[in-house]
């Protein structure tokens, strides 16, 4: 018999389809707000949900009411965001705030007179907006006052009995840390225009924020940049700026991003910001584009990549005096003077620290794509981006330096010049590990061999070529290759015969090799043009590859020098190796650990 399909609860169906009605509309689609169930027990029978200072909605597990009464009631809680009524920073809330509040839980509860009028504040709202439906009867008129009139004469004269809400607050008041991460304010202002657009539409004159005829201040930005700042105008006038409210929107874009593929940033025109801070949010996509910092992640987390990229630059575009630095933008005079990779390193270690970062476009999202935004209309770009991005910069910094216009910031400069040296491939990388690791069992003459020649002159003794003992010893390493049937046969062989190549030409004659996949398996000392023909991937599932490393390091017949070359497609365990490695890997294959021997990177 089949498995019996799991039965679902209609009453949370229709707790879920009253959020869907609240999160599709204009209003909020721009806040970010999440949905979840209480415990048991935790609220009161009279209570419906709540809605915490940073966008938690907890409902009652246990209250039956229809899609349209949930759809009120999530509407109303995510208007205490939009008002400010939780945020402590505001005039209304604030003084509320701090006189009670519950420190233990880092939140502040209202009092009665404020929560009462913020709820009516909100009802009056919700009756115009004509969503969902009021799950109590409301009184037939409402006072026209604002929260703060209302709450003060309530205080002074007593609240009255019809609009007391019921059961604890609706709402918290956060705190001033919670605060500095979260505007729903802001969000709420966004969804206004919004609704007020999709009315427009809906009326026939459809409006875009990407009318070509109305300039904005990114255009005026990026001109400048073109006319009077050479650095970085010749990659200005290659990159275009598409300033769409919907595509910004549909894509989770606070402020700004760009896709260094089509050479787009992709700006959110309902921010608010002066010409001088769009200049730096400019040129900080740009230089995220044009030093390719999406494809240099990696093996590393991609989100803390760009983290770490945001940091240098922002400290080198202080340092330029570049436009003005909008507020709340990743920035530590602490870091300056250290590349992406050192500071990856460094706040790659403190997680807690991480929770509360954001790039320019937004928390927990990098605003660096890995694709650019597709949009109607728009042909894709067919260009060598690594040529283009090299030569806008290389000729922006000759241009630089010629025109007098001032010092630049050394990592700036010592990344541009390095774009303009490309990287070694990774079998000539590799190469160069083999010379710096492996011994070359270089020859000399001695008389204790005689030379093949001594025939043509018997009575002169001459020397001939010999190695030297030692070092024919030592001149080896060892491979531990994941054999796992994950690992692709083709370019397992490719990685071989690099390897076969270099050990013979450096008079390696064997290598000592261990196959991996769920075991070890010591293949023992093998010729190195042999170690391709023996391999066999066994597909045995997962990847255990340190006993094979403690067999090596173990061996008494391999030398304690020997350099070990660990060849693995990435699923393997966490790895310690303690004398010198290195890893083969294809192209785009994470570590499951932070390697520290260098990681050559088969294309």
């Amino acid at each position: 018999m089949g498995r019996q399909k799991a039965k679902t609860d209609p009453w949370r169906e229709k707790v879920e389809q009253g959020w869907r009605l609240v999160d599709r509309h204009p209003l909020f689609r721009a806040y970010n707000a999440y949905l979840n169930v209480a415990r048991d027990g935790e609220f009161a029978p009279e209570t419906w949900a709540t809605v915490s200072a940073d966008g938690w909605i907890h409902h009652h597990p246990r209250r039956r009411a229809e899609p349209e009464e949930w759809a009120w009631v999530f509407a109303h809680l995510l208007l205490h965001l939009g008002f400010g009524h939780a945020d402590p920073r505001s005039a209304l809330s604030r003084d509320v705030g701090e006189a009670t509040g519950d420190r233990r839980t880092r939140s502040f509860l209202p009092d009665p007179a404020y929560r009462a009028a913020c709820c009516l504040a909100v009802d009056r709202f919700l009756r115009t907006l004509k969503i969902g439906r009021c799950p109590e009867p409301l009184p037939a008129e409402l006072p026209a006052e604002d929260e703060t009139t209302l709450s003060e004469r309530w205080r002074r004269l007593g609240l009255p009995p019809e609009y007391t809400p019921l059961g604890p607050p609706d709402f918290v008041i956060g705190d001033e840390e919670t605060a500095k991460y979260t505007d729903f304010q802001r969000d709420f202002a966004i969804g206004v225009a919004d609704t007020a657009t999709a009315a427009l539409d809906l009326a026939g004159t459809p409006r875009s924020t990407a009318d070509k005829h109305v300039e904005g201040p990114w255009d005026l930005a990026l001109r400048w940049f073109v006319s009077s700042y050479p650095l970085l105008g010749a990659l200005a006038a290659g990159m275009k700026v598409v300033a769409e409210a919907e595509l910004a929107k549909g894509w989770d874009i606070s402020v700004a991003a760009v896709s260094s593929e089509a050479a787009e940033i992709y700006v959110n025109p309902l921010v608010r910001m002066s010409v001088e801070e769009w200049r730096f949010v400019l040129a900080h996509e740009m230089l995220h584009a044009a030093l390719r910092h999406g494809e240099r992640v990696g093996g590393r987390d991609p989100y803390l990549w760009n983290i770490a990229a945001d940091y240098v630059i922002n400290g080198w575009l202080v340092e330029m005096a570049v436009g003005e630095m909008p507020e709340g933008l990743l920035y530590d005079q602490s870091l300056a003077g250290l590349s992406a990779e050192a500071v990856y390193d460094r706040i790659a270690t403190d997680l807690r620290r991480l929770r509360k970062l954001a790039t320019l476009r937004g928390r927990g999202l990098g605003d660096v794509l890995d694709r650019p935004i597709p949009r109607p209309g728009v042909p894709g770009r067919h260009v060598d981006l690594d040529d283009y991005y090299r030569n806008a910069l290389c000729t922006g910094l000759a241009y630089h330096h010629n025109s007098g216009r001032g010092y630049l910031p050394a990592g700036l400069e010592q990344e541009i010049r390095a774009l303009d040296q490309p990287p070694l491939p990774w079998d000539a990388a590799l190469a160069r590990w083999f010379d710096e690791h492996v011994p070359s069992a270089d020859r000399r003459r001695s008389y204790a061999r005689a030379s093949r020649r001594q025939a043509s002159s018997p009575d002169i003794p001459r020397p001939g070529w010999v190695r030297p003992e030692e070092l024919v010893r030592q001149a080896t390493f060892g491979v531990v290759l994941d054999t796992s049937g994950s690992m692709d046969a083709k370019l397992l062989g490719k990685a071989l015969g690099a390897i076969a190549s270099y050990a013979v030409a450096r008079d390696v004659p064997r290598a000592r090799v261990v196959f991996c996949d769920a075991a070890a398996y010591d293949a023992g000392y093998l010729p190195v043009e042999e170690i391709a023909n023996r391999v066999r991937v066994r597909g045995r599932g997962g990847t255990v590859l340190q006993p094979g490393i403690n067999l090596l390091e173990r061996a008494e017949d391999f030398p304690p020098g020997g350099p070990i070359l660990v060849i693995t497609d990435g699923w393997c365990d966490v790895l310690r190796i303690r004398r010198e490695h290195a890893f083969l890997v294809p192209e785009g294959a994470r570590l499951p650990f932070a390697a520290k021997g260098p990681v050559f990177r088969m294309k």
